[in-house]
């Protein structure tokens, strides 16, 4: 059943996104070209880290959408956002990236991935679809010319 369920996972990844096409925008233009990221942006700013991710990589992220950061408690995010809490923000940040490109189809034969933060990440299949420990992976494989972006709804906290 799980080799199924990564096989259609597979599929709709490629047919959804062109798994042949080349990229020519970092992970950061991708994601703001994109239009869902406009939180993630402002969080990468605020953190630090826009120069890092547009860096030669490559890098996988686990980006969240502005639907999943809105599901956090209120306040969270303006809180983090604050400059006093950058070291937390970008701790956050960071867990959302693993070094190197792991495609859909490495990271759904993985148990779990080290993330920059230096904490791993979970990854495990449900009913066909691939979660990164309770976040489900939306959209996979967006390619992007430094990595590749799996849009996720929930954003990911460290322990």
């Amino acid at each position: 059943m799980r080799k199924f369920a990564v096989t259609a996972f597979l599929l709709i990844a490629s047919v959804a996104f062109g798994a042949d096409k080349t990229a020519s925008k970092d992970i950061v233009d991708t994601a703001v070209a994109a239009g869902e990221f406009t939180t993630l942006a402002k969080a990468l700013q605020a953190a630090g880290l826009v120069d890092t991710l547009k860096g030669a990589g490559p890098f996988t992220v686990f980006a969240p959408t502005d639907a999943a950061f809105a599901k956090l408690p209120p306040g969270t995010l303006d809180d983090l956002l604050k400059p006093e809490n950058k070291e937390k923000l970008t701790k956050i940040l960071t867990y959302h990236v693993v070094p190197g490109e792991v495609t859909a189809k490495q990271a759904v034969k993985m148990d779990e991935a080290k993330t920059v933060e230096g904490d791993d990440v979970k990854i495990m299949t449900k009913g066909g679809k691939v979660y990164v420990n309770n976040a489900q992976v939306i959209k996979p494989d967006v390619k992007a010319s430094n990595g590749v972006i799996h849009v996720i709804d929930t954003v990911l906290l460290p322990q």
